[in-house]
């Protein structure tokens, strides 16, 4: 079962060009998040509270560290383990490096495939064009019953339109209204698909997230 983080790549990346339809400062943050937001829905990350003594509440500490069976998790978990960190400063430190290690994992599984060229013939690019997108195209029918037709949307989903609104990239993946699109994404990421502690931790992962897009112009 692809990661929260492979859902969100195969979401932004075009099935017939492989670029990405958003910026790459966004992208790279929004993974990052994605990771964070995932470990944070497993309950190995979570704020610090009243009970953790020595640690600046809201700080995210793990709670868990045994081997999650993916990669880019576990190296996540690795990362963040040292200390606690503020949510902004474990975007930062999830950055390096997942975009890579998630389009590996997308090609592992045959979702995508690699192809290199030459802007004017002289600068390398890569692309990522799709392979299979039946897994895709659930999560964007899911994603459009949720944003388009008011339907009540699951964790993993939930998780979705939290990054995608955070880099303001609703309107890029689902068709429709812009500020009514907002608005809906808006109301699903502010509901009730979490406990409060791991509601807090979100919407930490939302503005630290946001903050990177505003910040590099993002839009």
């Amino acid at each position: 079962m692809p990661s929260l983080a492979e859902d969100f790549m195969l979401l932004v990346l075009d099935d017939e060009s492989g670029r990405p339809v958003i910026d790459s400062v966004s992208l790279d943050h929004a993974l990052a998040g994605a990771v964070l937001l995932e470990l944070v829905n497993s309950g190995r990350v979570s704020p610090a509270g009243a009970d953790d003594e020595d640690v600046k509440e809201g700080r995210l500490l793990v709670r868990d560290d045994s081997a999650t069976g993916d990669a880019v998790l576990d190296d996540g978990l690795s990362r963040l383990e040292k200390k606690p960190v503020s949510a902004k400063r474990a975007v930062e430190l999830l950055v390096k490096g997942t975009r890579v290690a998630v389009l590996g994992q997308l090609s592992t599984r045959g979702l995508i495939t690699t192809e290199k060229s030459k802007v004017l013939g002289v600068f390398p690019r890569k692309s990522w064009p799709a392979l299979d997108t039946e897994h895709e195209g659930r999560i964007r029918e899911r994603l459009n019953a949720v944003l388009l037709r008011g339907e009540q949307a699951d964790p993993h989903i939930s998780s979705l339109v939290v990054l995608l609104s955070a880099i303001r990239a609703v309107h890029k993946i689902v068709e429709g209204d812009k500020s009514a699109l907002k608005a809906r994404a808006k109301e699903v990421a502010e509901g009730d698909f979490a406990g409060p502690a791991v509601k807090k931790a979100i919407a930490s992962v939302h503005a630290a997230t946001a903050n990177v897009v505003v910040v590099s112009g993002g839009s």
